[in-house]
């Protein structure tokens, strides 16, 4: 298995050069050429190779609907994800519009019928409800975050040189954000939304479950900063203590992206992340190994409060602001289009010397010297 050892710094110089020979203004395509020169070095290429992509989209079920967190029951997860494999669904429209291939799992909804289209990886039935036992064993997590990593390694021998993913399931929202409030010693007043569109009472019923849950699990005032020092009564968690909180609260979709974000850093390969459960995900995976951070793309920020958070603490800078919340790997899509259109600028932009203008100078700032 790799060790993940961060990308080099030395290729990702020669590629954010590169973007200064491109006939235009210094820095004039913004993020992209951060992002872009970063892809390359996570790929040792110094021209990123962005063709060949695959949205993992993990689907999973969640025991805390029975809450009634959730407007809609279960068996929503299962058509959902039928519809996804299957072409109907938002994102596999879009991802068929972007030329993205889409890989639909099922991690663990709760059915016993065979999905045609989506690739069985069941770990169980959809989690346990984490206000009367952990949702996960340590047994079941483990194996859902191997099975994340396991996928990267797959998808690059496939030929794959980028990785976007998704996911499904109802009650996700409240998962992420009690597995968001434990981490970062939040309250849940401060992470939770309303999901796929909650009522008041049923958005005040999603806070009160959030809240009790952290007290039962002891993190009601936990929480570290990832890349800051621990303030005051906080404490720097350790592996074991972040996988706590992932079984505890967490859910199987959940657990295969933090074995996704792992795999990317793992294998060389960047990963899209989309929206609030994937940045979740990568919460975690960061939590267990810093390094992961480097490999990880932002797209989108959208609805869910908690995500602001989260940008936060990792130092994602998204750069779609459309104020989504569909999920499903939407914002990742289009992320991975937005990618290859700026790539293209890098690619076939003239030079200078062939446009006959005279190369821009990237001059010192007095602050600098």
């Amino acid at each position: 298995m790799n060790v993940a050892k961060g990308y080099s710094r030395d290729l990702y110089n020669q590629i954010k050069s590169g973007w200064d020979r491109v006939a235009k203004p210094l820095d004039s395509m913004g993020i992209f050429e951060e992002v872009l020169s970063r892809i390359g070095a996570i790929q040792g290429r110094l021209l990123p190779d962005l063709k060949n992509c695959r949205l993992i989209v993990c689907c999973a079920d969640n025991g805390i609907v029975e809450e009634g967190v959730s407007q809609s029951g279960q068996e929503i997860t299962a058509i959902c994800a039928d519809s996804i494999a299957n072409g109907r669904s938002s994102v596999a429209i879009m991802a068929k519009e972007a030329d993205v291939d889409v890989l639909t799992l099922d991690v663990g909804i709760n059915t016993t019928k065979e999905i045609p289209g989506v690739r069985d990886v069941k770990i169980a039935q959809g989690t346990r409800n984490f206000l009367k036992e952990p949702a996960m064993t340590k047994e079941e997590c483990q194996k859902a975050i191997e099975l994340g990593q396991d996928l990267v390694e797959e998808c690059k021998w496939d030929g794959y040189s980028i990785l976007a993913m998704g996911e499904m399931g109802i009650g996700n929202t409240t998962t992420s954000s009690a597995v968001t409030a434990a981490l970062l010693g939040m309250k849940a007043e401060e992470v939770t939304g309303r999901g796929a569109g909650l009522n008041d009472q049923g958005f005040l019923r999603k806070q009160e479950v959030i809240k009790e849950a952290l007290r039962i699990y002891g993190y009601e005032s936990g929480g570290w900063s990832l890349f800051s020092n621990p303030g005051k009564n906080q404490k720097e968690w350790t592996k074991d203590q972040v996988l706590d909180v992932l079984c505890n609260l967490g859910g199987f979709d959940i657990a295969c992206m933090v074995g996704i974000c792992l795999g990317g850093a793992m294998y060389d390969v960047p990963i899209v992340l989309d929206g609030f459960i994937s940045q979740t995900a990568a919460l975690v995976a960061c939590k267990l190994d810093p390094v992961t951070a480097e490999y990880l793309i932002p797209s989108h920020s959208g609805k869910e409060q908690a995500m602001k958070c989260i940008e936060k603490e990792l130092g994602l800078n998204p750069v779609i602001h459309a104020n989504m919340a569909l999920g499903e790997g939407t914002g990742a899509v289009l992320m991975v289009q937005l990618l290859r259109t700026a790539n293209a600028v890098y690619a076939s932009s003239q030079s200078f010397d062939k446009a006959g203008i005279s190369q821009y100078v990237r001059y010192e700032k007095e602050s600098d010297k």
